[in-house]
């Protein structure tokens, strides 16, 4: 009995890797009529043969199809799992309750803390770094406001999105007639896997958030490039 079975497990993978048959008499293959003379398989009349030939060639197309449409179902189903295996999205704002970064003597990477969306788990909300995980082009905003604390007092809002160190954009408001400011910016971009984004808070310069998410950054890819 268990040689039996080390048999089967052979023959199986055989079994299945080949390509389906489909036949108008059901399971089974349908026997090929003579290439020269179709009337040697039915003695009993020509005609008979003549059908049974072109029976036996629409057999052949219909395999053929199948199979052929079989392959790009198989093909499609891939492509919609890469695609959905590769999805990358990423949503977070400052904080859930009033507080204000800043002004600090250096530039400062923002560490937002509110997850609104993190698909693929590229954000991560203790550093302040998205990490890219697939090359691509991207979609990235930052959004950032400050409130003076009183009319007439300093505005001083700015910072920049950075990758691997490097600015890619900035926003900068420094100004003494306005107690509140906000402003955004949107832009696309290429990265490399690996490559890191991050948002910096200028030297002296400052940001004040509470629970209505004044103070956000997002990003996602567009389409692969790998």
């Amino acid at each position: 009995m268990k040689g039996k079975g080390v048999v089967l497990l052979c023959v199986l993978p055989l079994v299945l890797s080949q390509q389906k048959t489909f036949s108008w008499d059901g399971p089974g293959q349908t026997i090929a009529p003579d290439p020269i003379n179709p009337c040697l398989t039915d003695d009993s009349s020509c005609s008979c043969c003549v059908m049974q030939k072109k029976k036996w060639e629409l057999e052949q197309y219909l395999n053929s199809t199948m199979n052929s449409l079989e392959d790009l179902l198989i093909r499609a189903q891939n492509t919609l799992k890469n695609i959905r295996d590769s999805r990358v999205a990423f949503s977070v704002g400052l904080t859930d309750k009033r507080r204000c970064i800043g002004p600090l003597r250096a530039a400062t990477n923002v560490v937002y803390q509110s997850i609104f969306i993190n698909i693929g788990e590229a954000y991560n909300s203790t550093t302040g770094v998205f990490t890219v995980p697939q090359s691509g082009v991207y979609n990235l905003a930052f959004t950032v406001f400050s409130d003076a604390g009183s009319p007439g007092a300093l505005l001083a809002v700015c910072a920049n999105i950075r990758k691997n160190g490097v600015a890619l954009a900035a926003l900068r408001e420094i100004y003494d007639q306005d107690q509140e400011d906000q402003a955004t910016a949107v832009l696309l971009v290429q990265l490399t896997t690996g490559d890191r984004i991050t948002i910096s808070l200028q030297a002296g310069c400052w940001i004040c958030d509470d629970q209505n998410h004044y103070n956000t950054f997002s990003g996602f890819l567009l389409y692969a490039t790998d």
